[in-house]
C-alpha cells in the first residue's frame, strides 16, 4: 500500500475534487502523497513542527434540484450524477471575515480562503420525484487560523442548477453554530465570470462590515448592477432599468403604440432590462451615392446615423434590413416563459405549477362556453341574466368514485390536481363570485352600488365634496369649460330638507370623479368600438352612516371640438320607467370607468409598476448583508416575474387589458398621463386619506386621524396595518441607526435613495416632493411606504376582483353603446325590453368570459404565498432584537385580524357587510390558498 497511514475512501474522496485554476477559487485538495510527506514530517520533526492544527467541522446543505414544475428533469438528474462521478463536484469554501488572506491578486485587503469541500454522497441520496429539499453533508478541514467564517464560495460544476436554500455549520471553534441564508439560484460555473458567493445572514451597515468582506460585498454588487450592454441571459443575475418600449409592435400598424417612460409626453416609472434585440419596421434600398443617408458598415453590419437616432442594418447586396433602436423586439406568446428576468426573481416551483394549472383552467372555463354559445342566436351576447347564472352552475362533471382518486394518487402536479378537483367540480364551471353569493340581486341596488365605493375593489378614489357644483383642472384653454352640470335642483329632494350649502359644511357629500382623468381620451375611445362618458357620480352620507347616490353626470366632448367644452347629461334616481332604466345604464358607465380606473391606475400603476423601480434600486445598491435589503426583500417576491409576464399577456398592444377594457389601444398611454401626477409621499395612507378630504387629523382620534365616513371599511382596516406596519419599520431601523448621521453617512442607502428618484423614476426626479434619505424618520417613513403599497395596498385592489367582478353585470369593463335619444329607434327599447338594453350595453360575451377568466386567476393565492407577518425563514437574521420585533409585530396582525372578525359581525356596521352580504375581508392579514378574498401577502406576487 502506497500510503498506509490514509483509507481508501480517503483516497477515492480526494480523487474527486473539483479542479479550478482561478487564483480565489483554485481548489487545492491534499493528494494521497502530500499527506504521506506531512505525515512523514510529524515523525521527523515532531509534533510542534505541524505549522498549523486542523479539526473536522461538519455542516448541512440544503437545496433543490433543477425541476420541470413539479417534475425533476430526470435528464438533468443521469446528467448530473454523471459529472458528479468523474469527479465533477459542487464543492464549498469559506472566507473568513477574522483572518486576512495572505497575498490578494487586486491588493486588497481580503478574508482567507478555507480549503474546499465537497457536498458528500449526491448519488447515494434519495431525491423524491416532486421538487423537494434534500440535504448534503458536507465535511470542512478546519484550520484554527480560519476564525469565524462570514461568507462561502460555492462552485457547481454539474450539469443543471440547483436552488441553494440554506448552509448550517454545527460547531466552528469559538463560535458554535453559523448558519447561512442563501435562497438562490447557482448555475453551472462555467456561465459565469465571477465566484458565487453568499454571506452569513448578520446585517452590516457599510461602515460596520468586517473589513476582510467589504471588498467581497462591493464586487458583488458590481455584478448584480451588470454593465448596460447585451441581451442578458436566465443564469444572469443583472438588474438594470429601461422603458416600456416592449409594448408596442411596429411592424404590425394595429399594434403600434408609443414608448412609455424618457419623455415628458409619456413618463412612467422604468421596468427591469431585458437587452433583447430591437424591432425591425421596413425594408428599404439605401443607395450609396445619397447625401441624406451617412452610414458605416462592417461586413454586414451597419450603422445608419439620422438626426441623431442609430438604426441598426442587416443588408444584404443594397436591400436593407433595419431595427428601430427604441422598440423592444416582441416574444411570442408561446415564447413568454423566456423574458429575462434575474433568476432570483422568477416564482417558485410551486407557484410556477399553480400559475400553470389556473391558467389552463381558466382557458377551459373561457373556450367551453364559447363553444356552447354556438347554437345561441346572439352570439356575442348574453341573451339574459340567466346566462350569467350559468358559469357558475354549469360546466363538465367528472365522475366520482375510485377511479379518479386512484388518477389522482398517481398525479403530483399541482396543476392536474387543481383540473381534476376530487369533488367532481365541472371543468367549465367559474365560483360563485361573493357579492351574487347571498343574493343575486343586491348587486343592483343603490345602496350596494354606493357601498363598494369603500368596501370594494377600489375603495381608494371617492373623496370629499368640498364645493359645489363640481370643478375641473383641465386646461380651459384647450379642453374648454368642463365644469359640472350638476345643479341643486338635480339633488335637493334627497338632502334631507338641507341645502346644498349645509350638507357640503356638514361633510356630508362625496364624489367618485372619473371626469379629468378620462375626458382627454373620450373622443378617441368612442372612435373605437367602446363608447363612454367621462363620469361623476355624487354621494350623500346617510344618518346611518351608509352613502346614496343621487346624481351621477355623464359627459362628452363637444361634437365641435374639445375647445368648446363638454356636453353632459345629469341622471337622477328613479324606480321605474324609461327613467330607471336610464340611471340603472348610468351607474353602469360609472362602473366601467371605475373598472378601468382600477386596473389601470390603483392597481397597474400605483402598485405593480411604482414599485419597480424600487426592487431594481435596492438589488444594485443595497447589499445582502445591509439591514435594509433585509428589510425590503420579502416585500419584492415575485414582483418582477409577474410584471414581465404582464408586458408579454396583460397590458402588451393586443393583450388581454386592451382586448377586455374600454380604455383599449389606449390603456398604458392614459396610465402615463395619469403617472404625472403620482407623489410617492402621498401613497402613504393617512396622507391619501386626508388628501381625498376621507380623514382630518385629530389627535383625540385612534391613529391621529378621524374618519369623515367613520364606517369605511378600508380605512379603518388599512389604518391599523398601517399603523402596525409603521411600528415593526421604527422598531428595526432604529435598532440598527442610532442617530441621523449615521443614515447620512450610510454609502449604500444614499446610492439606493439617489437613483430610486433619478434613474427608477426619474422622468419624476425633478419634483420638489421626493423626501430626503437625511434621518432615521426619513428612513422609517420611506420604508413604512414601500412595504405598505407592496403588501396591503396590493392586497386591497387586487384580491377583491373576482368577488366582486366575477359577476360582469356588476363590474362591467366597457361598454358598446351611449345612451338613446328620445328620437331614435333604440329609445323604445328603454321602455320594452330594459334587461336587453343593459346586456347589449355592457361588455358584450367573448370579453366578459376573458375578463372573468383572467381576474379568477388574479384574485387567487398560491400555495406558497408568503403573507404580512411571515418569513420565508425563521433565521433571516442573526440579530434577536429585530427577530422579536418582528414577533411582535405578527402578534400584533393576529389582534387586528381578530379585531376585524369581530367587526363584521357588529350588524350597526352597514358597510361592511352591505345589501349583497359581503363582509370587508380583504385587508385580514391571513389566508388559505386558493380565492378567499382576503389575506395580505408580503409583495405585489400576482
Amino acid at each position: 500500500m502506497l500510503c498506509p497511514l490514509i483509507s481508501k475512501k480517503e483516497v477515492q474522496k480526494e480523487s474527486k475534487q473539483a479542479r479550478d485554476t482561478d487564483t480565489e477559487t483554485h481548489i487545492k485538495t491534499p493528494t494521497c502523497m502530500d499527506n504521506f510527506f506531512r505525515k512523514l514530517a510529524k515523525l521527523v520533526l515532531g509534533e510542534k513542527h505541524e505549522s498549523k492544527k486542523t479539526i473536522i467541522v461538519k455542516g448541512k446543505v440544503v437545496l433543490m434540484k433543477k425541476s420541470l414544475l413539479d417534475f425533476n428533469d430526470l435528464g438533468a438528474s443521469v446528467l448530473d450524477r454523471a459529472h458528479e462521478f468523474f469527479g465533477q463536484h459542487i464543492s464549498i469554501q469559506f472566507i473568513s471575515a477574522t483572518q486576512a488572506e495572505a497575498g490578494s491578486s487586486d491588493k486588497r485587503l481580503k478574508g482567507k480562503l478555507g480549503e474546499p469541500a465537497i457536498l458528500e454522497d449526491w448519488n447515494s441520496t434519495v431525491t423524491p420525484l416532486t421538487a423537494e429539499e434534500s440535504t448534503y453533508e458536507v465535511t470542512f478541514n478546519w484550520g484554527e487560523e480560519m476564525g469565524l467564517p462570514g461568507a462561502f464560495i460555492v462552485k457547481n460544476l454539474h450539469h443543471s442548477q440547483f436552488y441553494l436554500m440554506t448552509l448550517t455549520l454545527d460547531d466552528v471553534p469559538g463560535y458554535g453554530q453559523v448558519h447561512f441564508v442563501c435562497n438562490s439560484w447557482v448555475y453551472p460555473a462555467e456561465n459565469y465570470k465571477n465566484n458565487r458567493i453568499f454571506f452569513t445572514n448578520k446585517a452590516y451597515l457599510p461602515s460596520e462590515t468586517p473589513e476582510l468582506l467589504r471588498p467581497y460585498r462591493e464586487d458583488e454588487l458590481e455584478i448584480l448592477r451588470g454593465n448596460g450592454t447585451r441581451m442578458l441571459e436566465e443564469w444572469d443575475r443583472v438588474y438594470d432599468y429601461a422603458l416600456y418600449n416592449d409594448l408596442g409592435d411596429p411592424d404590425d400598424k394595429k399594434n403600434v403604440r408609443p414608448v412609455i417612460g424618457g419623455s415628458s409626453e409619456y413618463p412612467y416609472p422604468r421596468r427591469g432590462r431585458t437587452g433583447r434585440r430591437p424591432t425591425k419596421s421596413g425594408m428599404f434600398r439605401f443607395h450609396y451615392e445619397s447625401e441624406l443617408y451617412k452610414f458605416t458598415c462592417e461586413s454586414e453590419i451597419c450603422e445608419f446615423h439620422c438626426e441623431s437616432e442609430i438604426w441598426e442594418f442587416h443588408s444584404e447586396s443594397e436591400i436593407c434590413e433595419f431595427h428601430y433602436p427604441k422598440t423592444e423586439s416582441r416574444l411570442l406568446l408561446i415564447e413568454s416563459y423566456k423574458i429575462y428576468v434575474p433568476r432570483d426573481e422568477r416564482f417558485g416551483h410551486l407557484k410556477r405549477s399553480d400559475f400553470l394549472g389556473y391558467g389552463l383552467e381558466a382557458i377551459l372555463k373561457f373556450l367551453l362556453p364559447e363553444f356552447k354559445s354556438l347554437t345561441d342566436q346572439t352570439l356575442d351576447e348574453f341573451d339574459n341574466f340567466e346566462d350569467f347564472m350559468k358559469l357558475y352552475k354549469g360546466g363538465i362533471k367528472l365522475a366520482e368514485g375510485h377511479a379518479l382518486n386512484d388518477i389522482l394518487k398517481d398525479v403530483p402536479l399541482q396543476t392536474f390536481k387543481e383540473l381534476l378537483r376530487s369533488d367532481g367540480e365541472g371543468l367549465s364551471r367559474y365560483s360563485i363570485p361573493k357579492v351574487i353569493e347571498a343574493d343575486p340581486l343586491a348587486w343592483n341596488t343603490d345602496e350596494e352600488f354606493a357601498r363598494e365605493m369603500i368596501a370594494g375593489l377600489n375603495p381608494v378614489v371617492i373623496k370629499l365634496l368640498k364645493e359645489f357644483p363640481p370643478t375641473s383642472n383641465l386646461d380651459e384653454k384647450v379642453y374648454g369649460n368642463q365644469k359640472s352640470s350638476i345643479r341643486s335642483h338635480h339633488i335637493e329632494e334627497h338632502l334631507d330638507g338641507l341645502d346644498v350649502q349645509e350638507v357640503i359644511k356638514a361633510n356630508r357629500l362625496f364624489i367618485l370623479d372619473h371626469h379629468d382623468s378620462l375626458m382627454p381620451y373620450v373622443r378617441r375611445l368612442n372612435e373605437t368600438s367602446s363608447k363612454i362618458y367621462a363620469t361623476r357620480t355624487i354621494l350623500l352620507l346617510e344618518k346611518d352612516g351608509t352613502l346614496k347616490p343621487i346624481a351621477i353626470e355623464l359627459s362628452l366632448p363637444h361634437p365641435d371640438g374639445d375647445h368648446l367644452g363638454a356636453i353632459s347629461k345629469v341622471c337622477t334616481p328613479a324606480k321605474d320607467g324609461v327613467e330607471a332604466t336610464v340611471w340603472r345604464l348610468a351607474k353602469a358607465y360609472v362602473a366601467v370607468c371605475d373598472s378601468g380606473v382600477h386596473q389601470l391606475i390603483s392597481h397597474w400603476l400605483n402598485t405593480h409598476a411604482c414599485i419597480e423601480p424600487f426592487i431594481i434600486a435596492t438589488n444594485r445598491h443595497l447589499s445582502v448583508l445591509h439591514p435594509i435589503h433585509k428589510l425590503l426583500h420579502p416585500h419584492f417576491r415575485d414582483t418582477m416575474n409577474i410584471n414581465a409576464s404582464a408586458r408579454v399577456v396583460l397590458i402588451n398592444a393586443g393583450g388581454i387589458l386592451e382586448r377586455t377594457f374600454f380604455t383599449g389601444p389606449y390603456s398604458i398611454e392614459i396610465c402615463s398621463k395619469i403617472y404625472k401626477n403620482w407623489v410617492f409621499p402621498n401613497q402613504a395612507l393617512p396622507k391619501d386619506l386626508i388628501l381625498r378630504g376621507m380623514a382630518i387629523e385629530d389627535s383625540s382620534s385612534r391613529h391621529g386621524l378621524r374618519l369623515l365616513i367613520e364606517d369605511y371599511p378600508y380605512a379603518v382596516d388599512g389604518l391599523e396595518i398601517w399603523s402596525a406596519i409603521k411600528t415593526w419599520v421604527e422598531d428595526y431601523c432604529k435598532f440598527y441607526y442610532k442617530d441621523d448621521n449615521m443614515v447620512l453617512k450610510d454609502t449604500e442607502l444614499q446610492s439606493w435613495w439617489k437613483e430610486v428618484r433619478e434613474e427608477g423614476h426619474g422622468d419624476l426626479k425633478d419634483e420638489p416632493w421626493w423626501p430626503t434619505m437625511s434621518s432615521i424618520q426619513d428612513l422609517v417613513d420611506n420604508c413604512t411606504i414601500i412595504i405598505w403599497v407592496s403588501s396591503a395596498l396590493h392586497a386591497a385592489v387586487n384580491f377583491g376582483q373576482y368577488p366582486y367582478a366575477g359577476y360582469p353585470p356588476n363590474r362591467p369593463t366597457l361598454t358598446r353603446r351611449l345612451i338613446p335619444e328620445p328620437t331614435t329607434n333604440d329609445y323604445k327599447e328603454l321602455k320594452d325590453d330594459p334587461q336587453k338594453v343593459f346586456l347589449k350595453t355592457v361588455t358584450p360575451q367573448l370579453q366578459s368570459l376573458l375578463s372573468v377568466s383572467l381576474i379568477e386567476i388574479l384574485s387567487r393565492h398560491t400555495s406558497d404565498e408568503i403573507y404580512l407577518g411571515q418569513r420565508e425563514c425563521p433565521e433571516w437574521t442573526m440579530d434577536a432584537e429585530p427577530l422579536k420585533a418582528f414577533e411582535k409585530f405578527g402578534e400584533k396582525l393576529k389582534e387586528i385580524e381578530e379585531r376585524v372578525v369581530k367587526m363584521n359581525e357588529d350588524q350597526r356596521l352597514k358597510n361592511r357587510y352591505g345589501p349583497a352580504k359581503v363582509p370587508y375581508t380583504l385587508l385580514l392579514p391571513s389566508s388559505e390558498e386558493g380565492l378567499t378574498g382576503r389575506g395580505i401577502p408580503n409583495s405585489v406576487s400576482i
